[in-house]
């Protein structure tokens, strides 16, 4: 999916940025033992060292997890925000298999302001990972291809929903791409279940 191209600005334009799409809440909890479940229903498997919430849909139902950079069975894990809302990760997904993290890379290569937000989103990648533990396996290592590549639509998103607008340059970017996932109630309820969540 190409992005859409905004017309040059000319003198005196009052230039506006693309719109930013951040729905839910963003968080930093401990997750509560109803958390868990619906993560673990989320994910179709029990979830590894999950330290906070870091992002809650509209619903309530946790969307992005902070986890661990080693999880218990010692494993490194760079990941540190990961998406578990089923639906958002299969529209991150579509995205993704739209060619549009080639184009991004592309970007980065000849566009200077956003390979600069894009290293500094690597950046705080790191510090937030690092404020939980030092690995040195990963030490430097961020995640999604940062910070010259984009290879993993899933993590900016992540990113940028636990971070909020303006950190991760793409996140929102990819963001802003995405329909809206969160519609149509929690994506733990059956149809025959309305309202279920933590």
């Amino acid at each position: 999916m190409a992005s859409a191209e905004r017309p040059a600005a000319r003198e005196g334009d009052v230039v506006q940025p693309p719109p930013q799409r951040h729905p839910g809440t963003r968080v930093q909890q401990a997750p509560t033992p109803a958390d868990l479940q619906v993560v673990a229903a989320q994910l179709g498997r029990e979830p590894r060292g999950v330290v906070a919430i870091a992002h809650r849909c509209p619903c309530g139902c946790p969307t992005v997890v902070r986890t661990a950079p080693r999880l218990p069975d010692g494993t490194p894990f760079p990941t540190t925000y990961y998406a578990t809302c089923p639906r958002l990760t299969a529209a991150t997904s579509t995205l993704e298999s739209s060619g549009l993290m080639r184009e991004m890379t592309e970007r980065l290569a000849s566009e200077d302001e956003l390979a600069a937000g894009y290293r500094a989103a690597h950046e705080h990648y790191l510090a937030a990972r690092g404020e939980l533990a030092d690995v040195p396996e990963i030490a430097g290592v961020s995640a999604g291809g940062m910070p010259t590549r984009v290879k993993c639509l899933h993590v900016l998103v992540a990113h940028a929903l636990a971070a909020g607008p303006g950190v991760n340059p793409l996140g929102d970017e990819a963001l802003a791409a995405l329909p809206d996932w969160w519609q149509g109630g929690c994506c733990t309820t059956s149809d025959d279940e309305e309202g279920a969540g933590p």
